[in-house]
C-alpha cells in the first residue's frame, strides 16, 4: 500500500507500516508487533521508535500529514493570482488524487480521526497537525477575496471531507467522481461562498 522510500528513516518505515495496518485491519490491528512484521523489521524495532501506543499513533498522524501534503507537487499548488478557477483546479486535483491514488491513506485518516475522539491527548496532537493545512487554505481563500476565510475553510473542508468519506467508506463507495466533476463541485461551492 505505502510507497517505500529508499533510504527512509526507521521512524518513517514504522509510520508507513502503521498507516498500512490502519487501512487494512483498523485500529485493533495496530500493534507494535504487527508493525514490526509489516515493516519487515526485527521484533522490538517499533518499540524502540515509539515506546507507547500514544507515541505510535502520533508518529502515524505526523507521517500521514507529510504524505497527504505531497498529494500536490509544489508546482501544482493553486496560484492565488489565478482566482477562484485556479483554486478550484488545484483543490480538485488534490481531492481526486486522494480518491483514486490515496484511498488507503484516507481510510487510515478516518481510523486516526475516530481514535482521536476517544483519546484527548491524540485529539490535541491530531488538531495541531491538521492546523497547518487549514492555515494554508485560509491564506489561499484570503488571496482570492474571501471576506471570512475561517468560516469558508470550514465549509470547504467539510465539503471535501464529506465527498471523500462518501466515496471511500460511505454510500457512494462504488462511484468515484471524475476530476471534472470534482472541479465543478468545488467551483460551485467557491462561487457560492465568495459571491462570484
Amino acid at each position: 500500500m505505502s510507497v517505500r522510500t529508499p533510504g527512509a528513516s526507521r521512524a518513517d518505515l514504522v509510520a508507513d507500516a502503521a498507516l498500512d495496518l490502519l487501512a487494512e485491519r483498523g485500529m485493533r490491528g495496530l500493534t507494535h508487533r504487527a508493525v514490526d512484521e509489516a515493516a519487515g523489521l526485527p521484533p522490538g524495532s517499533t518499540s524502540n521508535v515509539a515506546r507507547t501506543r500514544q507515541a505510535l499513533l502520533e508518529l502515524a498522524v505526523r507521517r500521514h500529514a507529510e504524505r497527504e501534503a505531497r498529494v500536490l507537487d509544489v508546482a501544482e499548488l493553486p496560484d492565488p493570482s489565478g482566482g477562484v478557477d485556479a483554486l478550484a483546479d488545484g483543490l480538485a486535483l488534490a481531492v481526486h488524487r486522494s480518491l483514486t491514488q490515496g484511498r488507503e491513506l484516507l481510510i487510515a485518516r478516518y481510523e486516526l480521526a475516530l481514535e482521536a475522539t476517544r483519546r484527548p491527548e491524540l485529539r490535541a496532537f491530531y488538531d495541531r497537525t491538521g492546523a497547518v493545512f487549514k492555515e494554508q487554505l485560509a491564506t489561499l481563500l484570503t488571496a482570492v477575496g474571501s471576506p471570512d476565510p475561517s468560516r469558508h475553510v470550514l465549509s470547504l473542508v467539510a465539503w471535501a471531507d464529506g465527498l471523500m468519506f462518501s466515496c471511500v467508506a460511505g454510500s457512494f463507495s462504488a462511484q468515484v467522481p471524475g476530476l471534472e466533476e470534482v472541479r465543478r463541485g468545488l467551483r460551485e461551492l467557491l462561487t457560492g461562498l465568495l459571491g462570484r
